[in-house]
């Protein structure tokens, strides 16, 4: 894995291994890294897990497992870009699944409590064009739970 100059650092308790190679097995494009140990005289147990990298389509994470008093929180999400429908739906489920939540308009939690938007890759250009446009979309975007591209469409083209 390459150096990127910012990388996503993700807390868990002490699932962050179960947690990578979770992450690793939804995406097509990903791969699991170091896994690096607890030491001697380090904050968890020797030889447990400390930290393990990963990369999803490029992008590469670090997750810690550093107990328990830190969680995740809608303030951060992912957004997953996707080119239809049923990658839309594909991503939905696995990351939904095992105990993952829907929340709202695009948004879920999966089963360690992270946060993803799973969004058609032109929402950009569907919200984007004027003000009315956008209140169209974002109409439909606020009824839904989980997107549905073709009716993002229609609103957008005032259908």
């Amino acid at each position: 894995m390459s150096l990127q100059k910012i990388t996503p650092f993700l807390w868990f308790n002490t699932e962050a291994e179960e947690a990578a190679k979770f992450y690793v097995s939804v995406f097509k494009d990903a791969k699991l890294g170091k896994i690096a140990r607890y030491g001697a005289g380090m904050p968890g147990p020797k030889g447990s897990v400390m930290t393990v990298t990963f990369e999803i389509e490029g992008q590469p994470f670090m997750a810690l497992n550093g107990g328990p008093q830190f969680k995740f929180t809608e303030a951060v999400s992912f957004m997953v870009n996707c080119k239809d429908q049923k990658e839309i739906d594909y991503y939905w489920d696995k990351l939904t699944a095992d105990g993952g939540k829907e929340v709202a308009c695009s948004w879920l939690k999966d089963k360690y409590g992270l946060c993803w938007q799973i969004v058609p890759a032109n929402l950009g250009e569907l919200l984007g064009k004027d003000q009315a446009q956008t209140d169209r979309v974002m109409a439909e975007v606020v009824k839904m739970v989980k997107l549905d591209i073709a009716t993002l469409e229609r609103a957008a083209k005032g259908k």
